[in-house]
């Protein structure tokens, strides 16, 4: 009983999780732009930086805070992270494209790419990365 009230919890705490992830990785790619003024010229290594320090926060607040589980922590981070890397991937080649060719600011051509991921990552998560254990 217990346990089924927690999972009937699980949507609502992704969200709220989502949300602090979302705002955690929309804030820290313009922070390092602004802050760091070689960031401005070479603005795909503030991505980079940001991209790994986003993973890990979200990473940590999706384990512990909405799936709770107990599970192969390797084997869990493993799955998280090739849910972003492959999201990292198509954002390395786009986000070029779309600053250099289509002149858009970077920090716009993120936000679009965050409604990607978000639209994605709780199919990804609940059913790949924290599923829960058959025995």
């Amino acid at each position: 009983m217990i346990a089924l009230a927690m999972a009937q919890r699980r949507p609502l705490r992704f969200v709220v999780a989502g949300a602090v992830n979302t705002a955690f990785g929309l804030a820290i790619y313009p922070l390092l732009l602004w802050s760091v003024p070689a960031f401005a010229t070479h603005y795909l290594v503030a991505l980079g930086i940001a991209q790994t320090l986003s993973l890990c926060f979200a990473f940590a607040t999706y384990k512990l805070g909405v799936f709770r589980t107990r599970g192969n922590l390797v084997r869990e981070f493993g799955a998280f992270s090739s849910f972003y890397l492959f999201n990292y991937a198509a954002n390395w080649a786009a986000l070029p494209l779309l600053v250099e060719l289509a002149a858009i600011p970077p920090v716009i051509a993120q936000l679009a790419f965050s409604a990607v991921l978000i639209a994605t990552s709780w199919l990804w998560h609940s059913r790949v990365t924290f599923r829960e254990s058959r025995r």
